[in-house]
């Protein structure tokens, strides 16, 4: 994967860190081709035989400049060209510098750069150059200079910005000079690398490390190419600045950074910043470089892991915790973790990164990832531990879902003649359910009589509930029955994973149960025998308990007084009432 991290442009630029002209006295001519092997585009970054050497424009399916202006790999960068103020090394300073200094110049024509471009790509195709990174490159400068030269320092920026400085890294033990000659009026290019190191023998023999190193890797025509335009480019023809140029203005080239060690393989290694620099002549190391600008890049080898997690209720998945292991189970390294924020996505704990991705970095190789922390009421995806490979540049993008754990809690509604007989007879009790969030959990059940679809009587089922402890209380007995439940008012009981109402009913920890007294009625009636003397001075029942003393009595047909008492409550033993009725003599 390849990510521009910053783009510039339309400024002018300059700072670039300076290198050494950095050349053998012994060269090895390296002739251009059209493409380099396993160019995933088929990018011409050399000499294309139908339209000649250095152009912008491709041909058939290949891809060259014209092609890749919309690519995210695509950078183009202005610089200041024919002014005073053009970044530019001190002259006199020692090339082997971790920090060189830069001042305003107005360089010599031929050396002034006015426009860079880059495009990188990384081959997938599972092949033999499967996992290469291959890297672009394209000036243009003020006037012709058919033999150019220039260095490209390709730096990982571990080191940090150079004193002083907002854009210039600092050169770090294990950066790389790519010096380039197009000689032979840019039809036999040579590519030399060299490496920064920080102890050993330096190029320049009388400079000691931190210095370019004293080996030097000679590219052959398999890992790098390139070229100088040896026609005018027409404006139409020019996708970079869309000017006409001359012969000699416009050098390209283009090199595979894997089989070239700049990026080895396997490995986790990458370019961060991009020093374009010119050079005053050809194949002469110790030439010093003229035009400088910088480009932030960020081209590697490495892979992501990109992490997101949903609940199968829709609720937030916060807290859930991934962690990534090395190799083909969790018994591995471990790579690091990322927790789940509420829009689901799994941030580095390292603190280094931000979503996306969760884990960055990466080497290519196989890897397993599980969720190592759950949180309460759910169960991870089935899928976890997850075991899947990474290649070089790829971006993997892993989505799991948590499911809910829920439980169910059964009510029993019995009556003190015996268990679920009246009540599912007389419906009408109602139960209040408050839950472990009593805020927001409690809801208010109606006694159906039945236990889902089945005819089990004096049971109420509730199921899909979040697991927990549960406060039951009876807020309304059935019809015909009342009176307090025999037993508590309030009953606790847990709801725990894997019940329902169906083949998995709750046990007795999920169980609650309320008994209720069937209610009864009685009527004490006074008549006269016929006589019309007799009358009743009045009715005084005891023993009712609960019930009401003295509710309103209504005259029975034929009868001239009564006194009905309703709604009596039965003890669980038998209840004893006794009416005193006085009659007027």
């Amino acid at each position: 994967m390849v990510r521009i991290l910053r783009k510039r442009n339309g400024r002018r630029l300059g700072l670039l860190v300076g290198a050494a002209a950095l050349f053998l006295v012994t060269a090895l001519l390296l002739p251009a081709g059209a493409v380099l092997p396993g160019s995933p585009s088929s990018f011409e970054s050399g000499n294309d035989p139908s339209l000649g050497l250095g152009n912008m424009v491709h041909t058939g399916t290949n891809a060259d400049w014209d092609t890749v202006q919309n690519e995210a790999a695509y950078q183009h960068l202005e610089d200041g060209d024919a002014v005073n103020t053009d970044d530019s090394f001190t002259p006199g300073q020692k090339q082997d510098t971790t920090c060189p200094a830069v001042e305003g110049h107005k360089n010599p024509p031929k050396d002034d750069f006015t426009d860079v471009a880059s495009f990188t790509e990384t081959n997938d195709s599972g092949g033999a150059n499967d996992g290469d990174v291959y890297f672009y490159g394209a000036t243009i400068r003020h006037a012709a200079n058919g033999n150019a030269s220039e260095n490209i320092e390709l730096k990982q920026g571990t080191s940090g910005l150079c004193p002083g400085s907002t854009d210039l890294l600092a050169r770090t033990p294990g950066d790389k000079l790519l010096a380039i000659d197009y000689l032979g009026g840019g039809s036999a290019p040579e590519f030399h690398v060299l490496t920064w190191i920080a102890s050993g023998t330096c190029f320049v023999g009388n400079n000691t490390a931190p210095c370019w190193g004293e080996t030097v890797l000679e590219l052959d025509p398999t890992e790098a190419e390139g070229g100088v335009n040896n026609a005018t480019i027409t404006a139409l023809n020019n996708p970079i600045d869309g000017t006409q140029l001359v012969a000699g203005r416009f050098a390209e080239f283009g090199v595979n950074l894997t089989d070239s060690d700049i990026i080895p393989p396997g490995e986790c290694e990458g370019i961060s910043q991009i020093i374009w620099e010119s050079r005053s002549s050809g194949s002469s190391f110790v030439s010093s470089t003229k035009d400088i600008t910088i480009e932030d890049v960020n081209i590697n080898n490495c892979g992501t892991v990109e992490v997101t997690k949903t609940n199968d209720d829709d609720s937030a998945p916060t807290g859930a915790v991934f962690t990534l292991y090395e190799g083909a189970d969790t018994t591995g390294d471990e790579v690091g973790t990322c927790t789940v924020d509420a829009a689901g996505d799994c941030v580095n704990d390292d603190g280094t990164t931000t979503f996306p991705p969760s884990f960055v970095d990466l080497e290519p190789g196989t890897y397993t990832i599980d969720e190592t922390t759950v949180p309460a009421g759910f169960v991870k995806d089935a899928d976890l531990p997850d075991t899947f490979t990474v290649a070089a540049g790829e971006s993997v993008e892993l989505a799991y879902t948590n499911v809910k754990l829920e439980g169910a809690l059964v009510i029993n509604k019995n009556s003190t003649k015996g268990e679920g007989t009246d009540p599912v007879e007389n419906a009408g009790a109602e139960f209040s359910v408050g839950g472990p969030d009593p805020s927001t959990d409690s809801f208010t059940v109606v006694d159906n009589g039945a236990l889902d679809e089945d005819d089990t009587v004096g049971v109420v089922c509730v199921s899909a509930l979040d697991l927990g402890d549960y406060t039951v209380n009876e807020t309304a007995a059935p019809d015909g029955y009342g009176g307090a439940p025999l037993s508590e008012a309030d009953q606790s009981v847990t709801v725990v994973d894997d019940t329902d109402c169906g083949e998995n009913l709750p046990a007795a920890g999920a169980t609650a149960t309320f008994t209720n007294p069937p209610l009864s009625d009685i009527i004490v009636a006074f008549r006269d025998g016929g006589s019309g003397e007799t009358s009743l001075t009045s009715i005084d029942c005891e023993g009712l308990g609960d019930s009401p003393d003295d509710l309103d009595a209504d005259a029975l047909t034929g009868w001239d007084d009564s006194v009905t008492h309703e709604d009596i409550a039965i003890d669980p033993s038998p209840r004893t009432i006794t009416c005193e009725i006085v009659i007027d003599p």
